[in-house]
């Protein structure tokens, strides 16, 4: 077999969604956009359902559809990019309820879908999405007179839990929103670490769910192994990969593996990465490429028939680093070819 496995274990998801709820008194939802963060919302989102998980956070209306699909009728799908000109028919025929992030969406749901759910986003500072504190001065009380069933804003640097950013956003959102018979979210997996005065009447979390920073106590989430296609010799001198930008100071065996930036191996990771075969550590050497990689597995007693990137040996987040990157990209930029293995029960 030349694919690579990704191992998912859907029981360690839900395991940190139960973990992130445990630390609210407030409702907990679940953000699934991006494919659950590249690992499958069509395996995660019903998992976390049977979990309790009543209201789902996507990026678009096209995301909120094929989820609707799976989860059927009963969840909130709840939508961060608002009402778009053309979704009106995905919105209504799917029932999502766009988070509206303008004057301009507002009124473009009010026309086109009077009556029908919604939500307001306020941007607090990240200057990203959301109506800003002059444009929501302007329609909140004609907002508020209909109901919207949440109003949100977005934490920029929840992750670094000193920075005066988040009391800042606080109370922003405090001095947007207090007063208002609404219920209300901040915090996503970041706001809900920051503690309760974060958590209002709905937490978010999202990437803890999957095992990855800022949530440092999450249960590992994923797998990589790396089928070997090829082992061969090197003579002290000789070079391996593009460019002949690695040469052997010693007599080594090569491994090729089957993976590449194709499959979301940055190739940042060019004679960065480390891959591990039962505790030892193997370096990759020479450029990533398309679909391979080489790596140095001299020190191996015997040859071995696949080598793990993800794993017991290094999580999402320790490659993240080696990569320059973060979990995030990491997760979501696993490729399609992996052949998938999800785990549960």
């Amino acid at each position: 077999m030349s694919s690579a496995i990704l191992t998912i274990d859907l029981d360690a998801i839900a395991e940190n969604w139960r973990a992130l709820d445990a630390m609210t008194g407030c409702e907990t939802a679940a953000v699934v956009k991006a494919d659950a963060y590249g690992l499958g919302a069509a395996q995660v989102a019903p998992v976390l359902a049977r979990e309790g998980v009543q209201r789902f956070f996507v990026a678009m209306a096209e995301e909120g559809a094929a989820l609707r699909a799976q989860l059927g009728p009963d969840p909130d799908i709840l939508v961060f990019s608002g009402h778009m000109p053309g979704d009106t028919d995905l919105i209504a025929d799917h029932r999502l309820t766009p988070l509206l992030n303008s004057i301009d969406q507002l009124t473009l749901q009010f026309e086109a879908l009077p009556g029908h759910p919604f939500g307001i986003q306020l941007d607090t500072g990240m200057n990203r999405l959301g109506m800003e504190w002059e444009e929501w001065a302007v329609v909140a009380e004609i907002a508020i007179e209909q109901h919207p069933v949440l109003v949100m804003s977005h934490l920029a640097c929840a992750d670094e839990p000193d920075h005066p950013m988040n009391p800042y956003q606080l109370d922003l959102f405090h001095q947007m929103t207090d007063g208002m018979d609404v219920p209300r979210s901040l915090a996503a997996t970041g706001g809900i670490l920051l503690g309760p005065d974060y958590h209002f009447d709905l937490t978010r979390p999202g990437i803890g769910l999957y095992g990855a920073a800022p949530f440092v106590q999450a249960r590992p989430t994923v797998r990589l192994d790396l089928p070997v296609v090829q082992i061969r010799s090197l003579r002290e001198g000789e070079v391996a990969g593009y460019g002949n930008s690695w040469q052997a100071a010693r007599p080594s065996r090569i491994a090729t593996l089957s993976t590449g930036y194709a499959d979301g191996m940055l190739r940042s990771l060019s004679h960065k990465a480390l891959l591990w075969h039962e505790g030892t550590p193997c370096p990759l050497v020479g450029r990533v490429s398309m679909d391979l990689v080489t790596v140095d597995v001299t020190d191996l007693p015997q040859e071995p028939a696949f080598l793990t990137l993800i794993g017991p040996g290094q999580g999402v987040d320790q490659l993240a680093d080696q990569a320059g990157t973060i979990g995030y990209e990491m997760l979501t930029a696993l490729g399609p070819r992996y052949a998938r293995r999800y785990l549960s029960g």
